[in-house]
């Protein structure tokens, strides 16, 4: 991990050599968002609540969901742009290097004037949780931080999985959009409020469900099954499957040529 942290160091005195730059993309990035949140508002003006989920339980789980996201977005954007690094042929240049393969990819690119996006998502979360009155006990502190580091593995995981398939596919394929930004869209509501088999889908395959709704439903006072609130260290077994379909990919890499 030195390596990583030293990279990020760099990144950093990089984006500092453009300030100017740096401070309106970050601004940018800030504002970007605001147009999915004007959305959820505007939704609830029409209609008291959605499945009995109101505005600011809602704005919760979409939060999390969308820190979970941003992180990525930032720190692991190598990840994110794998077939750029496949096909550029940099990544037969990191074969030859004695450290991590991951690391090496994770190093490469960090877009850290999107960190705007990631403040957005905590002042959002506070902003919520103050208005929903609840006791911050410690149990719930913890569901909590469950939650929001449940989200980062599974969309680490799944740009895991994407990058695994880079190996075979070369160019990047719009199945990695459909399940991180296509399923982020869907994520921000509880998933209960689909259908059946979406929810089955979005629990056992692609598990969002055991971030935004089983373990949210215990954070709310909703549930108070202790299993339920515990769920998102499932989302450890999507990273495990994640980590081993790379790890075999790669080792069936050979090159991409010249």
């Amino acid at each position: 991990m030195d390596l990583y942290f030293k990279a990020l160091g760099m990144h950093i005195k990089t984006s500092c050599e453009y300030k100017l730059s740096s401070i309106i993309n970050f601004i940018a990035q800030f504002f970007v968002m605001f147009s999915d949140y004007f959305i959820i508002i505007a939704l609830f003006s029409k209609f008291g609540n959605i499945k009995g989920f109101t505005l600011y339980e809602i704005l919760l789980c979409y939060s999390i969901i969308q820190l979970g996201y941003s992180i990525n977005d930032v720190f692991f954007k190598g990840l994110d742009d794998f077939s750029d690094i496949i096909i550029n042929g940099m990544f037969d240049r990191l074969l030859v290097r004695p450290r991590s393969l991951l690391i090496q990819i994770l190093a490469s690119k960090v877009s850290l004037v999107r960190t705007s996006r990631i403040i957005q998502c905590i002042g959002i979360m506070i902003y919520s949780i103050i208005n929903l009155d609840l006791e911050l006990n410690l149990i719930r502190v913890i569901v909590l931080l469950l939650m929001i580091s449940g989200s980062v593995i599974i969309f680490f995981s799944i740009l895991l999985l994407m990058s695994g398939l880079s190996f075979f596919t070369v160019q990047g394929l719009e199945i990695k959009s459909l399940f991180t930004y296509g399923g982020k869209q869907i994520a921000q509501y509880p998933i209960a409020i689909f259908k059946k088999y979406i929810v089955l889908f979005f629990t056992f395959v692609i598990p969002y469900g055991l971030v935004n709704y089983y373990p949210y439903l215990y954070f709310l006072g909703r549930n108070d099954n202790v299993f339920y609130a515990f769920a998102p260290l499932g989302t450890l077994i999507f990273l495990g499957i994640s980590l081993v379909v790379f790890k075999l990919s790669s080792n069936k890499y050979v090159s991409t040529g010249s």
